[in-house]
């Protein structure tokens, strides 16, 4: 599949990416020609989109995450709302495995993405 390509070829699980830059008429083509390679969308020109979602992540067309920190941060208030109504309870030893369990993972889901930290982490980005 890789065999001729111009652009960058990723492949994770069942998805497969192509990249490459578009800030000219042959980056453009340059893509086109591997998208006709791959047929997958054969002679049609791929429209510019203002954002994208990938692996579950939306980012906009100048790599902003803001977007989704706000839906992240909206998924684990929802949640951490109904923490506090749907128990009796208001230990620590009660609430804290909740809110690990329940409520971390929507803040914590590809934080290395959009808040790298160390250098492993920036060439993720790369």
């Amino acid at each position: 599949m890789d065999n001729g390509m111009e652009c960058t070829l990723s492949k994770f699980a069942n998805t497969t990416k192509l990249r490459g830059v578009v800030d000219t008429l042959e980056g453009r083509d340059a893509i086109q020609r591997d998208l006709d390679r791959l047929e997958r969308l054969g002679g049609e020109w791929i429209e510019s989109s203002p954002e994208e979602k990938d692996l579950g992540v939306l980012v906009d067309e100048k790599l902003n995450m803001s977007q989704q920190c706000a839906l992240a941060a909206q998924k684990a208030n929802r949640v951490l709302g109904c923490i506090p109504s749907s128990m009796t309870s208001r230990s620590r030893e009660v609430i804290l495995p909740l809110y690990s369990a329940l409520v971390r993972p929507h803040l914590e889901y590809c934080l290395q993405l959009w808040g790298p930290q160390d250098k492993k982490d920036m060439e993720l980005l790369e």
